[in-house]
């Protein structure tokens, strides 16, 4: 019995030793196997990826720096500076990712005994803030435990949430008493942190570029190893050498980039303080005008702290605008208008009267030579004062009465409605249940007359039958009509030819088409056809009779001519870049015969026996042709209280010298005098004495030839001498 238990014990033994010489061998196995793997992923980490994490720990970040260089030069065709840059000596911080708010306090009291910073832009909310970095322990017993508590229950809100709630407790139980306690010295220091603070990190932000002092700038100079981040450097500012309005603005560095426009520029790698164009050129040509910034090679430790700055790319100016404006003519056509303006404001029913526009534009390649709106208001002190609203030449619509009436009758013949040289009788029309409408000369007879007679006298009636045609309606006096409403649409689409009620395609933001009367009856078919009805601006009506001048091509026009590279002496222009030459935007559909017939009959407006010009442009020194307009309105202007008043437009186009014309002209005076039924051609007689001085500019001048534009051209002093504030630019109705 005892041998049996001997055995049966060194049985269990042997087992016991084998299960634990499993186990161990299964644990050193999976000792093994563990730091196998832990082997292989440190040689990994070493070998495969040691040299990107090499790379991390010495990270490069290329970015675009917000140095200030010079925007474009602008100038007309002259080569006159319209626009400049003025420098400006800049005091600049810029802030690291790792920079804290205190390190940025102490920099800003540093700064404040070097310069000063008056604290107009400090806000309530600055002031509560610092107030708070000044005073910590005392700004947060202003919140109870018992308030902190509460906000700590609600499991609504975040840590982050939390503690914004906290803060504007401590803000809103700050007294004004306590406030007040801040000194000037303070709010300085604070005028200059807030400055700090607003900016990006490794982008420089301007603490401060107006009234720099050299005293100033070269403290500061002195002092920048002590002062991480400051830099003294050159700022530019743009300076308009024209009070024209079509220049447009720039923001300033304070402004940045408009709020409607962030995500669009913010995409294009600019920063929320850049300056930008704002308005019409400036805005249009925006990437032309930038420059590009300086972009540099930022070297950071493991701890994100820049070690090293490496400049990639110098920053460069923006390229340089030559525009087809020329500054002589614009300014003769400006005093022109200004002292039309004045001289009609002196007459009886010129109570509306505000505003008139002139704009001149060479018909066979769209460039603008001359954009003028002018408008009346009151300065500050009520001092009656003219505004530059030459955007209003193609923001602004209007009827214009009879100038419309060349595209009318060649609309009649492109539709096969009209003959060349058809006579039609002239007479009162009489609609049942509307007033009579006839020719202004011809209210009772019956006078027989031909298409170029009809634009000799400008009847109305010869176009009112035209119109009674294209709708295949049948006049018989005094009684009903029906018209084919689709003749509207036919009149429309065959205007939009010339560039009436369509936008011109003018190289600037912000253009309008006119607007369309919705009443569609047989009496408003009338006023179409004779320009009461429908609104065109008077730009596009410089390129409806450019259309007309130059053969049936509507031209689409254009305020730069060409994109140069900046100048790199100051004396000469820079190397040409771009130059923009005329674009064909369509081609009308009457023959080159129905084009040349018209013509002749705007001739005859000036020189023909009945011309309803030939008082003012009988006795021309020059050929040429045009057509006057008159619109009998309903006044919807600016003044509110006298809206539905009748008035009229003043209005005339017209094309010089005939044969091989070199301006086509268009001239629109709204709601100009108008009493007890009668009033002035003012449009005609303004566009007479444009055109005059305009031929007197070019025999003064000589005629020049042709010059290459791959040439280098000389920079020019302005045309004037008066330097126009930036802040100056209007907002009229």
């Amino acid at each position: 019995m005892r041998k049996t238990s001997k055995k049966r014990a060194a049985s269990a033994k042997a087992k016991q030793r084998a299960n634990v010489a499993f186990r161990m061998n299964i644990l050193f196995f999976s000792i093994f196997l563990l730091f196998s793997i832990l082997i292989l992923r440190l040689g990994f980490l070493q070998i495969v990826k040691g040299e990107d994490f090499v790379r991390e720990l010495e990270r490069t970040e290329e970015i675009p720096v917000n140095t200030s260089v010079p925007r474009g030069r602008i100038y007309d065709s002259a080569g006159r500076i319209l626009v400049d840059n003025e420098p400006k000596n800049a005091i600049t911080y810029t802030k690291l990712q790792t920079t804290k708010q205190e390190e940025m306090l102490t920099i800003a009291e540093k700064l404040a005994k070097l310069i000063k910073k008056e604290p107009d832009n400090v806000t309530l909310r600055d002031k509560q803030d610092y107030w708070i970095q000044l005073h910590k322990e005392q700004a947060y017993e202003k919140v109870s435990k018992k308030d902190e508590n509460k906000l700590l229950s609600d499991e609504t809100l975040t840590s982050a949430e939390i503690q914004q709630k906290i803060d504007k407790l401590v803000r809103d139980r700050i007294t004004e008493e306590e406030l007040a306690s801040l000194t000037d010295q303070q709010l300085e220091v604070l005028a200059i942190y807030r400055e700090m603070a607003s900016g990006y990190a490794l982008s420089p932000q301007i603490i401060k570029s107006e009234n720099v002092t050299p005293e100033e700038f070269a403290r500061v100079s002195e002092r920048l190893t002590e002062m991480v981040g400051v830099n003294t450097t050159t700022d530019w500012v743009r300076v308009p050498k024209s009070p024209l309005a079509i220049l447009g603005r720039t923001t300033s560095p304070k402004e940045g980039i408009p709020k409607s426009k962030l995500d669009y520029f913010m995409a294009r790698d600019y920063t929320r303080n850049d300056r930008v164009g704002r308005s019409y050129i400036e805005q249009q040509y925006e990437d032309i005008l930038q420059g590009q910034k300086t972009v540099v090679k930022n070297i950071t430790n493991g701890k994100g702290t820049v070690t090293e700055t490496e400049t990639v790319f110098e920053g460069q100016p923006g390229k340089d605008l030559v525009l087809t404006i020329d500054s002589e003519i614009q300014a003769k056509v400006e005093s022109l208008v200004e002292t039309k303006l004045l001289d009609m404001k002196k007459k009886n029913g010129s109570n509306l009267l505000d505003r008139a526009f002139v704009v001149i534009m060479d018909p066979y390649t769209g460039e603008v030579i001359s954009m003028v709106g002018k408008q009346l208001g009151k300065d500050k002190n009520g001092k009656q004062v003219i505004n530059d609203y030459a955007y209003g030449t193609f923001t602004t619509s209007y009827e214009i009465g009879s100038t419309v009436k060349p595209a009318t009758i060649l609309t009649a013949y492109d539709q096969g409605v009209l003959e060349m040289n058809e006579v039609i009788v002239d007479e009162p029309i009489r609609i049942k249940g509307t007033k009579p409408k006839s020719s202004i000369f011809n209210r009772s007879s019956r006078i027989a007359m031909s298409d170029l007679q009809a634009l000799e006298r400008s009847s109305n009636v010869y176009m009112f039958k035209i119109g009674f045609r294209l709708a295949n309606a049948i006049y018989q006096p005094e009684q009903s009509i029906n018209i084919d409403k689709d003749a509207f649409g036919t009149l429309r689409n065959s205007y939009s030819q010339f560039g009436l009620g369509v936008p011109t395609g003018i190289d600037l933001p912000g253009e309008a088409s006119g607007f369309k009367g919705e009443e569609l009856k047989a009496g408003k078919l009338l006023d179409l056809t004779i320009g009461q009805f429908d609104t065109y601006t008077p730009l596009q009506m410089a390129q409806y009779v450019s259309t007309i001048a130059n053969g049936g091509n509507r031209v689409q026009p254009h305020v730069v001519k060409e994109i140069r590279e900046p100048s790199s002496d100051g004396i000469t222009m820079g190397s040409l870049v771009t130059e923009i030459g005329p674009t064909i935007l369509n081609r009308i559909h009457n023959t080159q015969n129905q084009i040349e017939h018209i013509k002749k009959g705007m001739s005859r407006v000036y020189f023909g026996n009945q011309g309803s010009a030939r008082s003012y442009f009988g006795d021309a020194p020059f050929q040429a042709a045009g057509k006057t307009g008159t619109a009998q309105v309903v006044y919807y202007g600016p003044k509110r209280e006298n809206w539905g008043d009748n008035t009229i437009n003043s209005t005339h186009i017209g094309f010089a010298p005939f044969d091989n014309p070199e301006i086509a002209y268009a001239v629109l005076i709204p709601w100009a005098p108008y009493y007890n039924g009668t009033y002035e051609s003012t449009g005609t007689i303004l566009a007479r004495e444009v055109v005059d001085a305009y031929f007197a500019i070019q025999k003064e001048n000589g005629a020049s030839d042709e010059v290459d534009s791959s040439t280098l051209k000389s920079i020019k002093p302005a045309f004037s001498d008066t330097i126009i504030e930036e802040d100056t630019e209007k907002s009229v109705e």
